[in-house]
């Protein structure tokens, strides 16, 4: 691969169709491509890589459309050019990105699932996708933490919430260790939901160490679980940039609700610094 980088300027529309501008060292339309790679082994299986032509935008500049219909796995895309008759691919440098169309998104609660797109910065200085593809899918909305549970509202895509609702909090690798509330609808807009976590149920086993446990939500009695998860939107992770305050739990041990790396809702917990 090239060193050379191009830099790419990114936009979204709220459908959530993606544009790249690009302006650099890069032979003019037809002649390159904008080359879309899925991180990772997947990246060489069928339908890890997307082409996508480019044409001329003005002097010096070319354009590459993403309609929001191309399929892309759920996963980390890295963006690259490639130029004919060119070896290897040139890495994409990440410029503007005007993501304003994503924020708050509304897609249809009656369609089979979602998928979100976010272009991103990588911490190499390269420009990536993080995609998303979800059905059914329980979007994460406003978190209200308090001192002894998380209030926590959202909107469920692909399913209808039935007879015996509910919000399971599981530990990971441990099966028997599994928390369960109702879920009870709310007002707004068709799939919108609300529950209640307390933190004590979750802690009264051992927690020797930081525990991440997930948040699925089962629509009705015996269905299958859909990961809780915050994605519709423009923030491709909010692992660092949403954070919560934390509470006890029990005695030693702290509770805080927390985004994922992937942005699946979480219930963390970890012993409590001495002398907390």
């Amino acid at each position: 691969m090239s060193t050379t980088a191009v830099r790419a300027d990114c936009a979204a529309d709220p459908a959530g169709t993606l544009t790249f501008d690009l302006t650099g060292p890069v032979a003019a339309a037809p002649a390159s491509t904008l080359l879309l790679c899925r991180r990772g082994a997947a990246g060489a299986k069928p339908g890890g890589t997307v082409r996508i032509p480019l044409g001329d935008f003005g002097p010096g500049r070319l354009r590459a459309v993403l309609p929001a219909s191309t399929r892309l796995a759920e996963g980390r895309w890295d963006a690259y050019v490639e130029e004919r008759g060119v070896e290897g691919t040139r890495a994409l440098e990440p410029g503007l990105r005007d993501l304003r169309a994503l924020v708050d998104r509304s897609p249809d609660t009656g369609a089979p699932g979602v998928s979100a797109r976010v272009p991103y910065p990588t911490v190499d200085g390269r420009l990536a996708l993080r995609c998303w593809v979800r059905a059914p899918h329980a979007e994460a909305g406003s978190v209200l933490a308090g001192p002894d549970g998380m209030t926590v509202e959202g909107v469920l895509y692909g399913a209808t919430a039935g007879e015996g609702a509910a919000v399971e909090a599981r530990l990971p690798g441990d099966p028997a260790r599994t928390h369960t509330v109702p879920l009870t609808p709310a007002a707004g807009s068709a799939g919108s939901f609300t529950f209640t976590l307390p933190y004590a149920p979750p802690a009264a086993g051992p927690v020797p160490e930081a525990q991440l446990w997930q948040l699925w939500l089962v629509p009705a009695a015996g269905a299958k679980g859909v990961r809780i998860s915050r994605i519709l939107d423009d923030v491709w992770s909010r692992h660092t940039s949403f954070v919560y305050p934390a509470f006890p739990a029990a005695p030693g041990v702290l509770a805080t609700p927390c985004y994922t790396t992937d942005n699946d809702f979480c219930l963390r917990l970890e012993p409590a610094p001495a002398g907390r």
